[in-house]
């Protein structure tokens, strides 16, 4: 099987290093802090900074520029990875699966946290959007992975935590497996038509067994 994996809130914690990012760009701009933050984890950053900002577009891609450079200097280092997805990815990879990281974030952000993750040479493809991009483009990745494997929507499960990755998994017609140790809820990824929900990350593996 194809497991196409999201990766914040899903492979690593990464809460600290975005909203660290986030409000670094904020405070460059002058714009005073927002107190509940967490929303900001999975969406576009344009598309969370664009409110703050009266949807301005120059403010707005300075607000991303922003966020990039302390990202690219710290910020991807600011993560940890979850209790038992190292025990989980060893479980699949044992089990014959084939592993993909499909993220909002840009390639080159995702790729040094990958490369450096102690089962980062687990996962044979690693899909991110265009930094240019206002979208998060879930589901033309997932469309790219299943074309590079040459792998039937059948055979495939789309791995998140939010409802972009469940919409992505959906728009293709493959199975989307929400988990519920990340920044979503239970209530939006069932919304959203998650096959299945995992508990945690051995719940997962589980479930990718059956």
């Amino acid at each position: 099987m194809l497991c196409l994996f999201d990766l914040d809130g899903t492979l690593i914690d990464s809460e600290i290093g975005i909203l660290g990012c986030v409000r670094h760009a904020l405070t460059q701009l002058g714009v005073a802090h927002p107190t509940e933050m967490r929303h900001w984890i999975g969406p576009p950053l344009r598309h969370s900074f664009a409110p703050l900002l009266d949807h301005d577009h120059d403010r707005i891609e300075l607000a991303v520029e922003y966020y990039h450079q302390r990202f690219h200097a710290i910020g991807w280092r600011e993560h940890t990875v979850y209790p038992g997805i190292d025990a989980m990815i060893d479980r699949l990879q044992s089990a014959g699966h084939t592993l993909a990281v499909v993220t909002s974030k840009p390639e080159r952000h995702a790729r040094p946290i990958i490369e450096h993750l102690p089962f980062g040479g687990a996962f044979n493809r690693l899909y991110g959007p265009d930094p240019s991009s206002p979208h998060s483009e879930k589901a033309s990745m997932i469309a790219a992975a299943l074309a590079d494997f040459s792998t039937s929507p059948e055979q495939t499960v789309m791995i998140g935590d939010r409802h972009f990755d469940i919409d992505g998994a959906v728009a293709n017609r493959v199975q989307g497996i929400g988990v519920l140790w990340g920044f979503g809820s239970q209530a939006e990824l069932e919304k959203a038509g998650a096959h299945a929900l995992a508990r945690d990350p051995e719940h997962l593996a589980e479930l990718l067994a059956a």
